[in-house]
């Protein structure tokens, strides 16, 4: 599994259809990705694993979202603000 992972972050070009978002509109989408990034961050740190399969879901959330939005995110994180239940 840790191979699969490993050759499509090799080949990741842009972020590939979601069927949970099949509208235009992929402000959720974004958002989604940046919560399950931290999400499995959190779980496999804990669990003392390898982070790197959680890097699919950063590179979908930075060619989806805003850079702005990733900033301000990472703020509120930082600040303990976050809206998002991480």
């Amino acid at each position: 599994m840790a191979e699969d992972i490993q050759t499509k972050l090799k080949n990741y070009k842009t972020a590939p259809f979601d069927a949970r978002f099949p509208n235009q509109n992929q402000t959720r989408n974004c958002f989604q990705n940046y919560l399950d990034f931290h999400r499995c961050t959190k779980a496999l740190t804990a669990k003392g694993a390898d982070t790197s399969p959680c890097e699919w879901y950063r590179r979908v959330a930075k060619s989806i979202c805003p850079t702005s939005w990733l900033n301000k995110w990472n703020d509120q994180l930082a600040e303990g603000t976050f809206p998002g239940k991480i």
